[in-house]
């Protein structure tokens, strides 16, 4: 993991070097909006790098693994896929999540599904999908939504 990101830092930062040859003023330009946006997602990291830490520390290896292992099968990814309907935030909140999951001993194809239904399902946001659209299609958008995140996390088991 850190090797990736130390390559992503090489690769901007010399994008960054060649581009302030190009134009000084958009390249500080842009490094202003990056800093904005870096102070405005920080609040998010740390709470997604606590609730990683939270994961990890009450919840034992042991009930991960009962719950969402592969010896669990259908009702693991039953199991994900729902956990992740229910969770809410952006996709980034996801990852670290569900690399602690996969550390724990759950099965990857749950954790596929955990991250598909998160990004796809709303459980929570379904009120107010529900009076933007209507109640029949925010229902239906969600129930094939879900059934799609557990398809994708038995293929992702069928590819791995």
């Amino acid at each position: 993991m850190l090797t990736i990101s130390l390559t992503y830092l090489a690769l901007i930062s010399t994008a960054y070097l060649i581009l302030s040859r190009i134009d000084r003023n958009k390249t500080r330009q842009s490094l202003q909006v990056a800093g904005r946006s870096l102070w405005m997602l920080l609040p998010l990291l740390f709470a997604v790098f606590g609730l990683v830490g939270l994961f990890q520390v009450f919840l034992p290896p042991d009930q991960v693994e009962r719950a969402m292992g592969a010896a669990n099968g259908g009702m693991a990814l039953l199991v994900g896929g729902a956990l992740g309907a229910v969770s809410i935030g952006p996709p980034l909140a996801a990852y670290p999540l569900a690399g602690s999951m996969l550390d724990a001993g759950a099965w990857a194809p749950a954790v596929a599904a955990f991250i598909v239904s998160w990004i796809s399902v709303g459980v929570i946001t379904l009120p107010f999908e529900a009076a933007a659209f209507s109640l029949r299609f925010a229902l239906l958008r969600n129930s094939i939504n879900f059934c799609l995140a557990l398809l994708i996390g038995l293929l992702l088991g069928v590819v791995l």
